[in-house]
């Protein structure tokens, strides 16, 4: 189907970085190695028995006698031989053996015996040019490679050979094309459309159950003879691990796996001059092709004759209209059959096949007339006959193509690289979409056999898996799933979730209703209850109603903050003012107990709070924080209360530990939350530096002039020696440097030149030398 040879291996990796991933590259034609090609010189009758005969068979090597059974031996013909020896398939090893008195040296072969079809009465006789001796796979081309690929549910498209060939072109950037039917007439007639009621070929065909079956399409052929499929049509069966079974049942499996368009070929003669796609009548039967007796369901899309079912629409059909060797005329269904339907018929039923696998995935609506169209050419080329007249395309309520809008602004903001919008077309177009620009956006069509792209995102991931997922870079960038920025107080609130969630605090969420009084609590008009008769003015009497709550059901160690709305009551007949307070609360074990601490050891404690206020206060940005006579107070630079921190007073039991609470006000200022960097992508260069630093001079200070001599490479400086001993000067401390230059791999000799401007500088201004070993 391709231009050019594809390396099944490099074919492999294209389809798994692309569209589906291949879980075996298998090759073909091994299992055959044993069989030759041999030509039957002479043939007579076995002495001892009617049905046999004694041939005399040239291999290529020699001469041999072969006992023989088929009917069809001649003399002068080419069949497959496997000699004493030889392994077939199905693991059955060739003996020498003596069949009535008449020694026979191995075995003349059917297609069954090979695995190339279904034919076991008679020998598998070779039109090929190979003289006797040459391989069977190679006469017959059977060699080459299989790829079994996974498929996802939502890409029904690469089912088929067109498909994969469609993905692999787009790789390799050249354009795939259907191969040339050998003895395809040049063409054959045109598809007419004629509504929901057709006539071809003396048989009328109605859709009844349009929902179920939204368009199908029929052509009639005459004058067919059934029987084995040529060559070419065995070797690419076997290719795709299906056996032969006869040209007419091969051509249909042929396009199923070539286009993705599943066929079905029924004896025109016993159609009774009607076909109807209806629903089904409970009750009703229908022996399918597997020779099995099934009942039916109001709700399964069927195809019927004048009387009765012939075949269940989408799944198999009914023995009673199957192509047999004596079918002379053949009516061939093109169809669409709605997925949802078809999943339903092939579970009720517990029968799935080929068809059905396709056509509950969604085959394509729009290129049905192509893929008929090619079917009756491959039928005419393999089993002869003609086309009786134009076919049928029954479509009552035609569906158009699907069109999406793709901005390319919106594909740089997902994809966070900007993609030219050639680029993007051609992309789009390698795999079949029709592009338009219009404005500045994509004008997209959509084709049939991509039912799972329906939005913009869905282009957007085209685009992406054809430029391929490894092109993106890996570093973490800024993303935003929308254009709207956040509100400051709302990133504030997220950094306090974050940091107190850190500190092994769980967020609560409470009511806004309160029943305390106060000359700041807001009276509600129309409570609930006398217990939620204000709004509430602080988030700390919430928290110790749920500290409470805990101890009730035996629970001691409790750690909970809240972020919410307090209200604070400005005047009558006005709105009370509204302010974000964060707040939380801990009592009992700070970590889990354990037998080598007691747990007044492991409680919590005014300075666990203190720590907790401080972390707040240090995310907010915001705030002064002072002791005072109970705990501490935040201040803001005004002097205003900005919160509190402070041992909370409970009605608490004598086997509860201290319950400690603060609160604090949301006010945006300058955070001093840790920035994200990314993994550093270039190697280090590592130096040890010991230094003896004379009495009077500290570490901070030599550190500080080390930063400052070594320049901008200087990664990170760890002390992990220090030595004292008399006669050195002062003390000796070692360092570990690590040098890094960000975007480029640092020399030796840069790193060298820093280490010399340190001790330069060390010995300068502080009289720091170089240890001397």
């Amino acid at each position: 189907m391709l231009g050019q040879t594809v390396d099944p291996k490099d074919a492999a990796e294209r389809l798994a970085n692309a569209v589906a991933p291949v879980d075996a590259v298998e090759p073909i034609g091994d299992e055959l190695a044993d069989v030759i090609v041999a030509l039957v010189q002479e043939v007579s009758q076995h002495p001892d028995a009617d049905r046999l005969t004694v041939c005399r068979v040239d291999t290529g090597n020699g001469i041999v006698d072969v006992v023989c059974g088929a009917p069809n031996v001649t003399a002068g013909k080419k069949y497959p031989y496997a000699s004493v020896g030889s392994v077939l398939p199905g693991d059955f090893k060739i003996k020498k053996l003596k069949i009535r008195g008449v020694e026979s040296n191995g075995m003349l072969c059917s297609e069954s015996e090979v695995d190339l079809g279904s034919e076991g009465g008679g020998l598998m006789e070779l039109s090929v040019d190979s003289s006797p001796g040459t391989s069977l796979p190679e006469a017959l081309k059977l060699r080459d490679t299989r790829l079994a690929i996974d498929v996802n549910p939502d890409r029904p498209d690469v089912l088929c050979h067109k498909g994969i060939a469609r993905e692999l072109g787009a790789s390799l950037g050249i354009n795939p094309r259907l191969c040339q039917i050998p003895g395809a007439p040049d063409d054959t007639k045109q598809p007419v459309r004629t509504g929901s009621t057709g006539e071809i070929a003396g048989v009328t065909v109605t859709i009844e159950d349009t929902e179920g079956c939204p368009r199908y399409m029929a052509a009639a052929v005459r004058g067919v003879e059934i029987g084995p499929s040529p060559v070419w049509l065995k070797s690419r069966m076997h290719s795709i691990g299906s056996r032969s079974i006869n040209n007419v049942v091969d051509a249909t499996n042929y396009i199923l796996f070539e286009l993705n368009q599943p066929l079905h070929a029924f004896d025109l003669d016993t159609l009774g001059g009607a076909v109807v796609i209806r629903n089904a009548q409970d009750g009703e039967t229908l022996t399918t092709l597997d020779g099995e007796l099934r009942e039916l369901n109001a709700g399964m899309t069927m195809i019927c004759d004048a009387s009765k079912p012939i075949a269940v629409g989408g799944v198999m059909g009914d023995v009673g209209s199957e192509v047999t060797n004596s079918t002379t005329n053949i009516l061939l269904e093109c169809a669409y059959f709605e997925p949802k339907g078809i999943r339903a018929t092939r579970t009720a039923l517990k029968l799935t096949t080929d068809a059905s696998y396709r056509f509950e995935r969604g085959t394509d609506l729009q290129g049905m007339p192509d893929a008929l169209r090619r079917a009756v050419s491959l039928i005419i080329a393999v089993a002869g006959g003609e086309e009786a007249e134009a076919p049928i395309d029954l479509y009552p309520n035609p569906i158009g193509h699907a069109n999406v809008f793709l901005r390319p602004a919106r594909v740089e903001h997902l994809l966070g690289v900007e993609i030219p919008i050639q680029e993007i077309e051609d992309y789009l177009t390698s795999v079949g979409f029709a592009v338009a620009p219009k404005d500045d956006r994509l004008a997209v069509q959509v084709p049939g056999w991509r039912p799972d792209v329906t939005r913009e995102v869905d282009l957007i991931e085209e685009v992406a898996r054809l430029r391929g997922y490894n092109s993106f870079p890996t570093e973490m960038r800024p993303f935003r799933p929308g254009t709207v920025p956040n509100d400051g107080i709302e990133i504030l609130k997220a950094r306090v979730r974050t940091a107190l969630t850190a500190n092994g605090l769980h967020e609560v969420r409470s009511v806004s209703f309160s029943r305390t009084p106060g000359p700041d609590a807001q009276p509600i008009l129309n409570p609930l209850s006398a217990d939620e008769a204000f709004l509430r003015t602080d988030l700390m009497t919430g928290l110790a109603r749920s500290v409470e709550y805990n101890w009730s059901v035996r629970e001691r160690n409790v750690r909970l903050f809240e972020i919410g709305t307090v209200f604070r009551r400005v005047g009558k007949d006005v709105r009370p003012a509204e302010q974000f307070h964060v707040a939380g609360v801990v009592t009992g074990a700070r970590k889990a107990t354990h037998w080598s601490n007691s747990s007044a050891d492991n409680d919590y404690d005014l300075w666990d709070l203190k720590f907790l206020l401080e972390e707040t206060v240090a995310v907010c940005g915001v705030g002064n924080i002072g002791e005072n006579e109970s705990g501490w107070a935040v201040t803001g630079e005004d002097g205003g209360r900005l919160g509190w921190a402070m041992e909370v007073v409970c009605d608490r039991p004598e086997w509860v530990a201290r319950v400690f609470g603060f609160e604090v006000e949301l006010t945006l200022g300058e955070s001093t939350v840790r920035k994200f960097r990314t993994l550093p992508n270039t190697p280090p260069v590592e130096r040890d530096l010991a230094l003896v630093i004379p009495d009077g001079v500290d570490v901070a200070e030599t550190e500080t002039v080390m930063q400052e001599a070594a320049g901008p490479f200087l990664e990170s400086v760890v002390i992990f020696d220090e030595y004292r001993t008399e006669g050195i000067g002062g003390r000796s401390v070692a360092w570990h440097l690590i040098f890094r230059a960000p975007g480029k791999t640092l020399r030796d000799r840069d790193a060298d030149h820093a280490v010399k401007r340190i001790v330069e500088t060390l010995e300068k201004k502080l009289d720091v030398r170089l240890r001397q070993a």
